[in-house]
This record gives C-alpha cells, sequence and structure tokens, in this order.
C-alpha cells in the first residue's frame, strides 16, 4: 500500500481540527473556526498561513480573478473548512480548483457544521487527475463533562 502524502503534517492538523470541535462543536459560522483554527494552529506551532490568495493563469497570463483559500498549512497543504450540515460536491471542486490553480498536491476540506460529528476529506491532485484519499473520514465530538 502506498504511503500518505505528509501523513504527519495531515494528522497535526486534524489533531488541531478535532480541538476546535470538541471546544465548540457545530453551529458557530464558518469564521469562528477559522479564528479558533488560527489560534490552535499557532498553539500547536504548526506553520500556516491564513486566507492566501492563490492566482489563476489562463495561458501565459495572470488572471485578475483568484481564489482565496482558508489556509495555507506547511507552505505545501490547501486547508479549506466548512461550516454546513455535509460536505458538498461543489466544496470538493472548489478545493480541487485552488489545488489545480496552486500547483499543490494535496487539500484538506473540512466541515465543522455536521451536526453529530467532524466531517473531513483529504483530496489529492497529480498529473491533473484528482483523488479523494482516503474517503470521508468522521470524527465525534467528546461529550464534556460537567
Amino acid at each position: 500500500m502506498a504511503e500518505l502524502l505528509y501523513k504527519d503534517e495531515v494528522y497535526a492538523i486534524i489533531g488541531a481540527a478535532m480541538e476546535v470541535y470538541n471546544q465548540l462543536g457545530p453551529g458557530f459560522l464558518e469564521a469562528v473556526y477559522q479564528e479558533a483554527l488560527e489560534i490552535e494552529l499557532k498553539e500547536r506551532d504548526v506553520p500556516f498561513v491564513a486566507q492566501p490568495e492563490i492566482v489563476v493563469h489562463y495561458k501565459d497570463h495572470q488572471l485578475n480573478k483568484y481564489y482565496v483559500s482558508d489556509f495555507l498549512v506547511y507552505e505545501v497543504i490547501i486547508f479549506e473548512i466548512k461550516a454546513q450540515d455535509q460536505l458538498t460536491s461543489h466544496n470538493e471542486a472548489q478545493i480541487l480548483n485552488q489545488l489545480k490553480a496552486s500547483g499543490k498536491q494535496l487539500g484538506l476540506l473540512i466541515n465543522f457544521g455536521a451536526p453529530s460529528n467532524l466531517e473531513w476529506k483529504r483530496m489529492i491532485m497529480t498529473n491533473g487527475l484528482s483523488i479523494s484519499q482516503p474517503a470521508t473520514k468522521r470524527w465525534t465530538r467528546k461529550k464534556k463533562k460537567n
């Protein structure tokens, strides 16, 4: 079996997302999770850039339009967050387009909005082909002790 691309880096990112989900749970706006993740990633010394612009090229021209990703982590992983009932094919297309435009190979798509668990996908772009590696994962929130 092939080794997962950026396995340790993804493990660190997912760990940070799980902590945010355990603390906040579902129901907040995406911007709340964005800010909380920035704090958590900093506390874990995970290098990131929040909301980097990803330029798009057409032939030899840089377009005026660009993507804004939620995070670029470890300089190699596009990281998009959502806060909705479930991930959609539109969400997957968004991150795949960001991978294509940036030339990066790995994207993470994490959804904080599912009512009972954290949902995430690992998306790979290689030679212009995309795959999900592996399928959608879910993390059930730990109940806080009173």
